[in-house]
């Protein structure tokens, strides 16, 4: 068998934008994202120990909406609440996905300024039956 890559996590996700200006007042002001720093028509955020970089769409195989990014919230309802306050697209609101034995996996999905299909996730612990 030939090694495999050593890979340690994943570094930096790429959300694809018509807008990067656009995208950048929204990952910060609404969303909430720590701004970290930019670089010509690229805009990148911390979230936990990932990166994310907000990037032109430069070919039309990579427009939006690309893939789904799931960030993670202990406050689902409050999230999801201040993010149709700031005027995102909510598309589905938190709602059930799961039981699993030790937690229920809760979910609500919403479209950034490009397009993109986002969603929050919530473990909540003690609410199973």
């Amino acid at each position: 068998m030939s090694p495999r890559p050593s890979i340690k996590n994943i570094g930096q996700i790429a959300i694809p934008c018509h807008d990067v200006a656009r995208a950048t007042a929204f990952y910060r002001d609404v969303v909430g994202l720590p701004f970290l720093f930019a670089a010509p028509n690229l805009a990148f955020f911390r979230c936990g120990e990932v990166r994310l970089m907000l990037t032109p769409v430069e070919q039309p195989e990579l427009a939006p909406p690309g893939s789904v990014v799931y960030f993670r919230t202990a406050d689902l309802d409050g999230a999801t609440a201040a993010l149709a306050a700031g005027g995102a697209k909510v598309e589905s609101a938190p709602h059930l996905i799961t039981r699993m034995p030790d937690h229920e996996l809760w979910m609500s999905f919403w479209r950034d300024t490009e397009g993109n299909l986002m969603a929050f996730m919530e473990e909540r612990v003690g609410e199973t039956k």
